[in-house]
């Protein structure tokens, strides 16, 4: 079985920014725009700001995990269920995606110059309470990779249910020049 971190890598082209460039040394590669699944789109700008719509854990186009987080104590339910550690891995992968989102509007993303915000939902048992030491997957890989400018306000919400019964699902604030 491979981790959520070994199927977010791919077959690399040459990086085009110093960002995608940083993300090739972490083994990762901006992905396709994932196509929206409803009437909205990936993303807008407004002013010198760039909204993502929520992006969820998409590794070549297909998800690949669903279900509840549950740390495994708590819950009785019979559905499928995804650990933390594997939905952090799972809330890098939605960032890397919200930056795909973000290059498909702006065109580099060398242009940023903040991650403003970011809200990460966490699909939750309904006793677990790690949110946001999951969505410090979507924090950690944007700081890695955007250095100082990676650093943002950030709300982590659990929720009964998210699309497609992703466990997690991210969305972004970034502001660029």
């Amino acid at each position: 079985m491979t981790t959520p971190q070994e199927t977010a890598s791919g077959a690399a082209a040459a990086p085009s920014s110093a960002v995608e460039q940083r993300l090739a040394e972490l083994g990762l590669t901006l992905p396709e725009v994932a196509a929206p699944v409803a009437a909205y789109v990936p993303a807008v700008i407004t002013g010198n700001h760039v909204y993502t719509s929520g992006q969820l854990p998409f590794i070549d186009g297909k998800l690949e995990a669903t279900g509840k987080v549950s740390a495994g104590a708590e819950g009785t339910s019979d559905e499928p269920t995804v650990s933390p550690e594997d939905a952090k891995a799972y809330a890098a992968v939605c960032a890397v995606n919200a930056l795909a989102a973000v290059k498909s509007v702006i065109g580099d993303l060398d242009r940023i110059t903040r991650i403003v915000k970011v809200v990460g939902f966490v699909s939750s048992d309904p006793s677990f309470t790690g949110q946001p030491g999951v969505i410090n997957g979507a924090s950690e890989l944007l700081g890695r990779v955007l250095g100082d400018a990676g650093q943002h306000a950030r709300s982590a919400v659990g929720v009964s249910v998210l699309p497609l019964d992703s466990p997690v699902e991210v969305e972004l604030i970034a502001e660029f020049s």
